[in-house]
């Protein structure tokens, strides 16, 4: 477990995370991108049973993504242990310590169409909280034309975005009544970061903070290493159907602690765990 050293965020920094529920954070992890991208491509020559395409028959490009692999990628281990992500996480949400939640990959081919539409991580999840923070790193650079959308303060909305899935915009749970509707995001109602990206920068955001991309239909690929952490408020919750990720057979009832046999603590303020 990682113990608390010299600070990785400024007063300032921190500042602006918990005020816009975003953070670019400029060449923390220009030494990492290598050991990432090996550990991509490790998940795209072996997916697992969560592995997704969400780019329907007929439509140009590939949009795929995969999660929860950390523990069999050897990559993915390393970064999220003894990289300096989690005491980034802990001094962001001003957290007492910090849980790894899981990691995903995404990767839009050259010529993909398809869109992210804008959404929060949170509905998806079997968490609730506000102390959470999730690392959008790209292992291209992305540039205007495919680069990660936030909408900032978004996590300060008074209700959750409805969650849908993403091939098909069908619901994804059975009972929607806790949700409210995306409105339409445009730049003239909602400040929106849409920053260029160079390789070792990275988009730091709350689960609740509404973002979205738009397809790659440059002569590129665009990568993506995302990977979630929980601050000490985020509790389990039951969301009337199975979450994304499932983390089936978790045994918690609603509001307990997340488990740290499955959650390892990564960082803590300097006390044991």
């Amino acid at each position: 477990m990682q113990k608390k050293g010299a600070s990785c965020l400024s007063p300032s920094q921190i500042e602006s995370y918990q005020g816009d529920g975003a953070l670019v954070l400029r060449g923390f992890f220009k030494h990492d991108i290598e050991l990432l991208r090996a550990g991509f491509e490790k998940v795209l020559q072996e997916p697992s049973q969560h592995g997704r395409e969400n780019v329907s028959d007929g439509e140009p490009g590939r949009f795929f993504e995969d999660y929860c692999n950390w523990e069999r990628i050897p990559e993915f281990r390393h970064w999220i242990e003894k990289s300096s992500a989690a005491q980034i996480a802990g001094e962001a949400t001003d957290s007492e310590f910090i849980q790894i939640f899981h990691e995903h990959i995404l990767v839009k081919e050259p010529g993909t169409s398809k869109e992210t539409t804008f959404h929060q991580d949170l509905p998806y999840y079997c968490v609730d909280g506000h102390k959470t923070a999730s690392f959008w790193i790209p292992l291209d650079p992305v540039f205007e034309a495919n680069t990660l959308r936030i909408v900032l303060g978004s996590h300060r909305w008074p209700k959750l975005i409805r969650p849908t899935r993403w091939l098909t915009n069908e619901p994804w749970y059975k009972t929607e009544d806790d949700f409210m509707e995306m409105p339409v995001i445009n730049e003239s109602d909602f400040e929106i970061l849409a920053p260029q990206l160079d390789l070792g920068d990275a988009v730091l955001f709350n689960f609740k903070t509404v973002h979205g991309a738009p397809g790659n239909e440059t002569p590129h690929r665009r990568r993506a290493f995302s990977a979630r952490f929980l601050g000490d408020d985020v509790r389990y919750v039951k969301r009337g159907g199975a979450t994304s990720p499932p983390f089936d057979g978790i045994g918690l009832s609603h509001n307990e602690k997340m488990r740290k046999d499955w959650f390892p603590v990564l960082w803590s303020r300097g006390q044991t765990l």
